[in-house]
């Protein structure tokens, strides 16, 4: 869904944003259209040092006059204080979690009015986990745009202010956090295993 949406995999049907069809665009078309993007797969530059890395993502904001919040390297060294302190090593040695604040972080510094993040808890330890969960709560607790696609349901529904469940290619569901809490037949149907 998420490389879909970014112009990286052919689908079906047809996405909008602020009324303009990305359909058929590449993912540069539509990252200058202010979606950023954090894959699953946490590409970084390993060779290169963590403060490298985030220039590489620096970039105007796609529409000057928009309302999303706007970033800077000292906006990600307090968000993850331990991004400072490894700023001048090499990407390809940190951890998995730290890989995956520096990709975030990343895709902050393109100033973009929507961040598609793609599961960003795969793989990483519990504790992890939870201080990923809290960092998402930083990003809308800023005025963030997200979309989240979580397989970890309670670290979505914390802090999501709309759920959406997609089964076989389609929305199957629906509406707040709460009321797919208050949806026994939804969950079993599509959520468990």
């Amino acid at each position: 869904t998420a490389k879909t949406i970014m112009g990286l995999v052919d689908g079906v049907g047809e996405v909008t944003w602020h009324g303009e069809s990305l359909t058929g665009l590449k993912a540069f078309e539509v990252s200058q259209r202010g979606i950023g993007y954090v894959p699953e797969s946490r590409d970084i530059f390993p060779t290169l040092t963590v403060h490298q890395n985030l220039m590489l993502g620096l970039k105007s904001p796609a529409r000057p006059h928009s309302q999303a919040p706007r970033w800077d390297y000292e906006d990600m060294y307090q968000m993850f204080p331990r991004l400072r302190e490894r700023q001048h090593t090499e990407a390809g040695v940190l951890s998995g979690g730290e890989q995956q604040m520096l990709t975030l972080c990343r895709t902050l510094m393109g100033q973009p009015e929507l961040i598609i993040i793609d599961e960003p808890t795969e793989g990483l330890a519990p504790k992890i986990v939870e201080q990923v969960g809290q960092y998402l709560k930083r990003l809308k607790e800023r005025g963030m745009s997200v979309l989240l696609i979580e397989q970890k349901l309670t670290i979505a529904m914390d802090i999501s202010d709309r759920a959406l469940v997609m089964g076989h290619g389609r929305i199957v569901f629906e509406g707040t956090p709460q009321s797919l809490r208050d949806d026994p037949s939804a969950r079993r149907e599509w959520l468990e295993v």
